[in-house]
């Protein structure tokens, strides 16, 4: 098979790595931003919040996370709006995309557990299935996530037996790593269908989403393995991807580029890419700090500030990590 069958079949197959609850952080395999800090989430809250100031969302707007895990940056988000507009919340719908049913039934109880049965929320499987007018798209890591094919001098991977052979030619895959400047390393298959998904799921929307990587390609590989916290290179000597194969996480670094191209191709026009550190810092997270500093002790307030610097300091996530944001307007 290609490799990009053996990577969904690793993730999203029905024994995958994704089909399954994982537990995210210390217990997990790695660290997100969202199991980082609340601030995280709440920062996009104030940013939502200022959409709605401007005008851009209105108030019935659509706010959609895709791929959620347990839900926690959607319901970060609803908390920060109930604190910085509560009013918000009588008016806008809150949906998430979600192909596996048993991670539906967790996020479910997650926000049953949060919010009772103030805030309700919707589940769709795919983007195709929302059709509505006004929307805030956000998504971390998912990029990251989608199959790829490993290219290397002309040819594509193949898998048999979890190991790899590239003495297979496409085209597609060929135009693309030419268009990219990439003799070796990861082409990802799928962001342009998710684009025009996206395109047609919302008449007019922001989309913003994190994840790791940079607008140009990288020279060589970077597809990789989390596995309780330890990294391995994927084509690391001794590697045993039979045990590895779909009770780890494997990804590789995102090349923005292709991310850009795809959604301009459908018509969606990209606002920007900037560090984690600098997006943050300019959607507000420090103003959420100083009301944090001004509404509780300062023992409470050390504790976030801490978990914060995680999400900024550029040793830490705030350099590696990038935002990307795209807009959509019908009014134009």
């Amino acid at each position: 098979m290609k490799f990009s069958e053996y990577m969904s079949e690793w993730l999203y197959g029905d024994n995958g790595y994704y089909s399954k609850y994982k537990s995210i952080g210390k217990e997990g395999d790695f660290y997100t931003s969202v199991s980082s800090s609340k601030f995280f989430g709440g920062t996009v809250a104030k940013h939502i919040v200022s959409l709605y100031e401007d005008g851009f969302l209105k108030e019935d707007a659509t706010i959609c996370e895709i791929g959620a895990h347990h839900g926690y940056l959607l319901a970060d988000i609803i908390e920060f709006i109930y604190t910085l507009k509560p009013e918000l919340l009588k008016s806008l719908s809150f949906v998430i995309v979600e192909r596996f049913e048993s991670m539906q039934v967790r996020q479910r109880e997650y926000f049953k557990e949060c919010f009772g049965d103030v805030i309700k929320l919707l589940h769709v499987k795919s983007l195709s299935e929302l059709d509505v007018d006004n929307a805030f798209f956000i998504a971390n890591e998912i990029f990251d996530a989608f199959a790829c094919e490993l290219f290397y001098k002309g040819k594509i991977a193949r898998v048999e037996n979890h190991k790899i052979e590239f003495d297979v030619t496409d085209e597609w895959v060929s135009q693309k790593a030419e268009k990219y400047y990439k003799d070796r390393g990861e082409i990802a298959i799928g962001y342009e269908e998710f684009a025009l998904e996206m395109a047609t799921a919302a008449k007019k929307f922001e989309f913003m989403s994190f994840d790791y990587g940079e607008m140009t390609a990288r020279p060589d590989f970077s597809l990789r393995i989390y596995d309780k916290h330890k990294v391995y290179p994927f084509f690391e000597d001794d590697l045993d991807r039979v045990a590895l194969f779909a009770n780890s996480d494997l990804t590789y670094d995102v090349t923005f580029e292709h991310v850009k191209d795809a959604f301009e191709e459908a018509d969606i026009e990209f606002i920007e890419l900037k560090a984690q550190m600098s997006a943050l810092v300019d959607m507000g997270i420090m103003e959420l700090l100083e009301i944090l500093k001004d509404k509780s002790d300062e023992k409470i307030y050390r504790q976030e500030l801490e978990k914060v610097k995680y999400l900024i300091m550029p040793d830490m996530l705030g350099e590696r990590f990038k935002c990307i944001r795209f807009r959509k307007n019908s009014d134009t």
